[in-house]
């Protein structure tokens, strides 16, 4: 028998290979459908890509590569025997092997137990060889199996690259000065020992002082005492008190400027009384600060107290949550709510799937059919039967009902190489929108482009204040973005009497049981939409010099979808983010038609068409920087060199500019680096040579970056510029035009000499404008994003959405029937045209 094995496998051995090191093993999800080992026909394993097909697809990828040999994974999961205590009866250990995939999250592992099976099988007949057959099978298959099984699943060790795991070691963990000054730490009730503050405290490891900290990533406030302390001490180390479990805590080292790990944090924990084996993660709160609100933003958001019918079947069905990922299915939610995205993807499903590459966890037209697909087909989203329920109990074995769906492979993909969504740190709804509309954009086939349906054109019109001129210029945009007018809130009385109640009640530690928020009229959040602007440090070509002037922002075009924006996110006194908690009447039909762009109108007279003069660079000049603005940013915990190079990038324009630069670099290698010039002068010293005559590309940008950016109906010369600014990152050019949106005429005349030879050498014509479907500006709206929270990054999203008539309310793998959806605490909205 043995050799009957062995001489079947002969014809085969050339395909099967040993996992290496850098090979990814996808044992846990198919890669055209979310089918698991848990799913009814397993989940089958190329031993030569070592890539997992459901049972559907299997057959595609032997007939596409002719690859014959299998692994077929299976697990069942059956109810624990008990013995007459009650107990679980302890199971024999067997000689089968324990697959290394992930838990059930749905399963209570003290009453289930897995029984996983794994099989060679052999295509096209389906010969199937029991694992491990260690004496039948030929040593190279043995060990392939082995290593294929023993494999670790690849978003495992995605999962381990969050923030904590990316830490260094701190230089001061082996020799840290601990002073015997008999500092005892309690268990709760901390404060800080100079203001008395009870949140976002630090203990210093070295003198067990607590002190308040500043702005340490996670957005809380403080007064800043622990950094205070560290100058007048130079004591390294301080941990954040309410971090601290039996396997960690959050240590933070002053003198390295960064966040730390410590391998000796339980000896040092210790020296101050607190064993890390009695800690539990949480804040350090009263009592009293548990008590929440009747209605709270987390409440009404998620429509909490309510009976919610749950919703099964096509496009009903639920994402669970991968970790903080609730920004993406909120989203991915919508997007499959709108017939241009199921018809390009799941319409074209087969064809995609049928012309996909070798390797479709890596392809994005793939990963989003998969993902549509899986999301309309209903096949994740089924109630259990009641037949099936009697059924399981009887045979005392757990059956998976499918509700909902883990897109780890999707998440993978769209994060790839992005510093922020790559991570397991909870996102801005809004950013992730907009970088996957540049995904969707780059990997769509020109007019096949369904991201089209938000794109919209923006006229701005800059008027000269001295000469009345005007210049009007046309942009690409995505997104429409209300700002929030707080003074026009129509109960200001009842807000100012609840602030009074609210201090008492904060004075006398007592619970205040209701929430009174600010009512704002849409109609006011729309006229400050439309409310002129102050342009700073405008060139005026009629002056030929700077001048004060004016902006207003009408829609050069109308797009099929408009998503709107409210601006609910800004900046505390103490440069801390923060959220307003308003309520705004978004209406459900809405009408923009006035905000039509009208261009040019009689009596109104263009500004020339000049450029400012070009500024060659003093390589001897030190560059000027608003030390101000980089103090208020190194009391917030950030390195004083990234501080500085924040605020000279940004055009000394404030320490809230600069904040914003901090956040999107804060992930690069060179983040904490001295700000270096180096390539500005390597500039300077090509318009010298431009000067004699010569031409010199060597600081133009790759030209098929530029052809990616302006390919998205971006301006050729704010692609250069954007490119220049990011060391030709594509990623971080597209974040920088976001962000740079309002500075656009100050890019369009910072461009140098060699960018201006290059254009007019080449005499390239410029790139087709982007395709814009306009209509009317009548609107209904169908869906809209809610975030829970002080920041876009911690909290939780919530999206509803409009289906048969009836509103809907997805929480991750929770689908229901809205009862009351909260349209007026929307953090983005979406509205789709009406028809005529």
């Amino acid at each position: 028998m043995a050799a009957d094995i062995g001489e079947l496998l002969v014809p085969y051995m050339p395909t099967i290979r040993v996992p290496r090191s850098g090979d990814r093993v996808y044992k846990n999800e198919c890669a055209f459908s979310f089918d698991s080992p848990e799913s009814e026909g397993g989940l089958y394993v190329c031993m030569s890509t070592f890539l997992g097909f459901g049972r559907e697809h299997v057959e595609r990828h032997y007939r596409k590569t002719g690859q014959c040999v299998y692994i077929h994974l299976k697990r069942t999961i059956k109810e624990k025997a008990t013995g007459a205590s009650g107990g679980g009866i302890p199971k024999k250990k067997s000689p089968r092997i324990i697959l290394e995939l992930e838990k059930n999250e749905n399963v209570n592992n003290e009453d289930y137990e897995c029984e996983d099976e794994a099989k060679l099988v052999i295509f096209p007949d389906h010969y199937e060889i029991p694992l491990p057959n260690i004496e039948e099978l030929p040593a190279l298959v043995t060990i392939a199996c082995d290593a294929a099984l023993a494999a670790r699943s690849p978003y495992i060790r995605q999962d381990s690259d969050s923030w904590e795991e990316e830490l260094k070691d701190s230089k001061h963990e082996n020799n840290l000065q601990q002073l015997d000054n008999g500092v005892r730490i309690p268990p709760s009730g901390w404060r800080c020992g100079w203001c008395d503050l009870r949140e976002n405290l630090w203990l210093n490891l070295t003198d067990g002082s607590i002190l308040c900290g500043k702005w340490f990533f996670d957005g809380s406030g403080g007064n800043g005492h622990a950094l205070e302390h560290y100058r007048e001490t130079r004591y390294p180390l301080a941990v954040k008190l309410g971090t601290i479990t039996p396997v960690g805590a959050d240590v933070y080292s002053f003198d390295e400027e960064e966040a730390v790990l410590d391998a000796n944090i339980a000896e040092h924990l210790m020296h101050f009384g607190i064993d890390m084996l009695k800690m539990h993660k949480s804040e350090n709160v009263n009592p009293v600060d548990d008590i929440k609100p009747r209605i709270s933003e987390w409440e009404m958001v998620q429509e909490s107290g309510m009976k919610l019918k749950p919703i099964y079947g096509s496009g009903y069905t639920g994402i669970k949550n991968l970790g903080n990922s609730c920004y993406l299915s909120s989203v991915m939610q919508i997007i499959f709510s709108i017939p241009d995205f199921q018809r390009r993807y799941v319409g074209n499903l087969q064809r995609i799937f049928d012309y996909s590459p070798l390797d479709p966890t890596q392809d994005f037209d793939t990963q989003m059919a998969k993902l549509g697909h899986g999301l309309l087909s209903g096949q994740y989203s089924k109630p259990p039967m009641k037949s099936e329920v009697i059924e399981q109990v009887m045979k005392e074995e757990y059956k998976s009902y499918p509700q909902g769906m883990m897109p780890k492979m999707f998440k993978a993909l769209v994060g790839k190489g992005h510093p922020e969504f790559s991570s397991n740190r909870q996102q801005d709804a809004l950013e992730f929108f907009l970088h996957f509309i540049n995904l969707v954009t780059r990997n769509s086939n020109g007019s096949d482009d369904p991201s089209e349906i938000f794109r919209f054109m923006v006229e701005d019109r800059v008027q000269c204040c001295q000469s009345r001129k005007v210049k009007y210029k046309q942009r690409v945009d995505y997104i429409m973005q209300l700002p929030v007018a707080l003074e026009a809130a129509s109960n200001k009385e009842e807000l100012l009497a609840y602030e009074l109640r609210r201090r008492e009640a904060e004075l006398a530690k007592r619970p205040l049981r209701e929430i009174v928020r600010a009512k704002v009229p849409f109609s006011a959040c729309l006229q400050a939409f439309q409310e002129p602007e102050n342009v700073a440090d405008f060139w005026s070509s009629e002056l030929q010099a700077k001048s004060a002037a004016i902006k207003t922002i009408h829609f050069a075009s109308f797009p099929e979808y408009l998503v709107i924006q409210v601006k609910k996110f800004t900046f505390g006194v103490d440069w801390v983010p923060k959220k307003l908690d308003v309520s705004i009447d978004m209406p459900d039909l809405l009408d923009v038609s006035h905000l039509r762009a009208t261009g040019l109108q009689p009596g109104e007279e263009e500004l020339p068409d000049i450029s400012p003069p070009i500024v060659m660079p003093d390589q001897h000049k030190a560059p000027e920087i608003d030390e101000s603005a980089v103090m208020q940013l190194a009391e917030m915990g950030f390195p004083i060199e990234a501080c500085r190079k924040a605020v000279y990038y940004t055009g000394n324009l404030g320490a809230e500019l600069a904040f914003n630069w901090v956040i999107a670099h804060m992930e690069e290698p060179d983040f904490a680096e001295p700000l270096s010039l180096s390539g500005y002068n390597e500039i300077s010293q090509n318009e010298v040579g431009l000067a004699g005559g010569a031409s010199s590309m060597e600081n133009q940008p790759p030209e098929e970056i530029v052809a990616i950016i302006t390919s998205m109906g971006f301006p050729r010369n704010q692609a250069i510029h954007a490119l220049k600014a990011t060391n030709n990152n594509l990623e971080r050019a597209l974040d920088w035009i976001f962000t740079h949106a309002d500075n656009e005429d100050e890019n369009e005349t910072a461009l140098d000499v060699d960018t201006q030879s290059h254009i007019i050498t080449n005499a390239e014509a410029e790139p087709a404008g982007p395709r814009i479907k306009d209509g009317p500006g009548r609107y209904e709206l169908f869906a809209f994003i809610s975030h829970m929270g002080p920041s876009t990054m911690s909290g939780h999203y919530v999206c509803h959405i409009k289906k048969e008539g009836r509103w809907v309310i997805y929480n991750d793998h929770k689908v229901c029937a809205s009862a009351k959806p909260p349209k007026d605490l929307g953090y983005i909205y979406f509205y789709q045209r009406m028809c005529y």
